[in-house]
């Protein structure tokens, strides 16, 4: 059951801030529940996983369901297509996405393989584009899915985008968990691990967030050399070795992202 926790800073500077809209906070928070492996759920889950009052919830998604965002047969609630226009609206207004889109296309029909793009947002990297090859590829991160920076390529390399002082604070606040046998939950080893990526200029992942998956990953600098965004290429094992995967992907993925930046601004 998803449930979304926030820390006692977060709560505190939510009370004390006369600007913020408590029930718009909830409203968000009930659609949030709602994903892959919960695509209906009771009231009562609802209300769990939002961490909110039964009467609360249930007055949130009469209201959500008014509006076209769910929907319900007395029992079980859903998430109806509208929501989409909530993402569509972020991807369509969001520059790195528009500009990345192409040359992303091109680096996936060029590797044969699956490029992503991803920003980060707190300690993960959720991904915002997707290019796939001409051939028929059946799965995959979709666009919207969250995974732990710590265990991802792309999350290493937005990760080094942060200074000294909050790569440590951002992982010391982590919750490392071993996602294979070979996933680095040893906070002080992370933080050497992202730092050598960041002189590196890339990540390479071998099977940390999935068993039988390794990824290569680039970061996407503005203009003022500022990281916004990380593409990568993924593979299973059997398609390519960690050196190969350097010695092929990492040239096409700099050279995409040293094509972009400058037009980002």
């Amino acid at each position: 059951m998803p449930r979304l926790n926030r820390t006692a800073e977060e709560e505190e500077a939510r009370r004390e801030d006369p600007n913020f809209i408590e029930s718009l906070d909830r409203g968000l928070r009930v659609l949030q529940v709602f994903g892959a492996e919960h695509r209906q759920m009771t009231l009562s889950d609802v209300a769990k996983a939002a961490n909110l009052p039964r009467a609360t919830a249930r007055r949130i998604l009469f209201t959500l369901e008014r509006a076209g965002f769910v929907s319900g047969d007395g029992k079980l609630f859903q998430l109806l297509p509208r929501v989409l226009t909530l993402a569509s609206a972020y991807l369509s207004s969001n520059q790195i996405v528009a500009v990345m889109q192409p040359a992303m296309d091109r680096l996936a029909s060029q590797a044969r393989e699956v490029c992503s793009l991803a920003i980060l947002d707190g300690g993960e990297a959720v991904f915002v584009a997707r290019a796939s090859p001409a051939r028929v590829f059946s799965s995959g991160l979709e666009i919207g899915y969250r995974l732990p920076a710590y265990c991802t390529s792309v999350g290493r390399v937005l990760l080094g985008g942060l200074s000294n002082e909050e790569l440590a604070r951002t992982i010391d606040a982590l919750e490392p968990v071993k996602a294979t046998p070979l996933t680095i939950v040893d906070k002080q080893l992370l933080l050497a691990t992202v730092i050598t990526d960041r002189s590196k200029g890339y990540s390479l992942v071998d099977q940390e967030a999935e068993d039988g998956f390794r990824s290569i990953a680039v970061p996407v600098r503005r203009y003022d050399d500022v990281i916004v965004a990380a593409i990568n290429i993924g593979a299973h094992v059997d398609r390519i070795s960690t050196g190969d995967m350097i010695d092929r992907y990492l040239p096409m993925l700099q050279s995409a992202s040293a094509s972009i930046g400058p037009l980002l601004l």
